[in-house]
C-alpha cells in the first residue's frame, strides 16, 4: 500500500525574520494544510530549504512536524544527502521519531555513478524498516536515476517503494513504469504534470503549490482517480499560470513570498536565496489574483 495516495505538500520552513525556525508558524502551516485537504506532508524538502538547516534543525523541524501532525495524515521527512551516512544518519533519526516514509534525493555535486546510486540507496533502506521514495530531479542534483536502476531497486529493496520523479521527462517515467509493470509509487515532482504522471499509473504529486492552494491540488488527482479525467485535467490547466509564477524563480523563493501574501507566515529566506525580484513578485501578485486565492 502506498504511503499515500493524493497531494502531498512540499512543505516550506517558515522563519523568524532573525532566521531562525519560527515553530508557531510551522504548526499553523500544517493546519492550515490538513484543514485543506492536504493528503500528506513532505517536510525538510528542498521547498523547506533543508540543505541551509543544520542537522538540529533539520532533525528538530521533522520531529516537531510529526508531534504537530499528531498521525492525522502521514508525514514524509526528507532526509537525503550527498553523504551516504549523513543520510543514514537523518533517516534513522526521522524514524526514531516516528516518521511514515522518508524522501531521499539523490546525491548532489559529487553524484554518483548508476552502480553508486544503488549501493547508496540500498544502504539507506537497510539502516530503516519505513518505506522511501526516492526523489529524482537531475536539474539540481546534476545525477539524473536511470529507468533501469529505479527499476531495479523498486524490484529488489523491500522498502524503496516509489519515486518522485522531477526530471520533466515523461519518455522516462514511462520506461520505468514499463519496466515495474506499473507497480510502482510514482509522484509527481512538477506541478505542471500531475494528470500527465497519473496518466502513466501515478499516485499522486509532492508538490510546491500545495502551500498556496492545498484543496484544488488534493482534487486534481482525487478527480482523476476516480475516473474524472476532465474535471482533473480543467483543475490542472486552471493553475498552469499559478504554477508558472511559482517557479519564475528558483524554488522556494515565490513560493516562500506566496505564503507571505497570504500571511500564513514571514517570507525570511535563508541565504545564498534572496528576495524576489519586483517585477517577479507582481507576476506572482497577478496570478495568484486571477487564480481567485488573493484579493486585487
Amino acid at each position: 500500500m502506498a504511503i499515500f495516495e493524493g497531494a502531498g505538500v512540499a512543505l516550506v520552513t517558515p522563519f523568524h525574520e532573525d532566521g531562525s525556525v519560527d515553530y508557531a508558524k510551522l504548526k499553523e502551516l500544517v493546519e492550515f494544510q490538513i484543514a485543506g485537504g492536504t493528503d500528506a506532508i513532505i517536510i525538510c524538502g528542498t521547498t523547506g530549504e533543508s540543505s541551509t538547516l543544520s542537522h538540529e534543525e533539520h532533525l528538530e523541524v521533522i520531529e516537531k512536524c510529526i508531534e504537530y501532525v499528531d498521525h492525522r495524515i502521514p508525514v514524509i521527512a526528507g532526509t537525503g544527502s550527498n553523504c551516504t551516512e549523513t543520510a543514514i544518519y537523518l533517516s534513522t533519526e526521522a524514524e526514531k521519531y516516528g516518521a511514515d516514509g522518508l524522501l531521499i534525493v539523490t546525491p548532489y555535486y559529487n553524484k554518483a555513478t548508476q552502480n553508486g546510486l544503488i549501493k547508496h540507496y540500498t544502504e539507506v533502506a537497510n539502516s530503516v524498516k519505513i518505506p522511501i521514495i526516492m526523489y529524482n530531479v537531475a536539474s539540481r542534483t546534476g545525477c539524473n536515476i536511470q529507468p533501469e536502476t529505479a527499476a531495479y531497486l523498486i524490484k529488489n529493496v523491500e522498502n524503496i517503494v516509489g519515486i518522485k520523479e522531477a526530471s520533466g521527462n515523461i519518455s522516462q517515467v514511462a520506461k520505468l513504469m514499463s519496466l515495474v509493470n506499473g507497480e510502482a509509487d510514482l509522484y509527481s515532482g512538477n506541478d505542471d504534470q500531475i494528470v500527465p504522471i497519473l496518466s502513466l499509473g501515478g499516485k499522486g504529486v509532492i508538490s510546491v503549490t500545495s502551500n498556496i492552494i492545498p484543496n484544488d491540488t488534493h482534487m486534481v488527482v482525487r478527480k482523476f482517480l476516480d475516473g474524472d479525467i476532465k474535471g482533473s485535467l480543467e483543475l490542472q490547466l486552471k493553475a498552469i499560470e499559478l504554477c508558472n509564477a511559482l517557479f519564475c524563480e528558483v524554488n522556494p523563493i515565490p513560493v516562500k513570498k506566496a505564503v507571505e501574501l497570504l500571511g500564513l507566515c514571514g517570507g525570511t529566506l535563508r541565504m545564498p536565496l534572496t528576495e524576489m525580484e519586483p517585477q517577479n513578485v507582481e507576476r506572482l501578485k497577478k496570478a495568484m489574483i486571477d487564480y481567485g486565492v488573493l484579493k486585487a
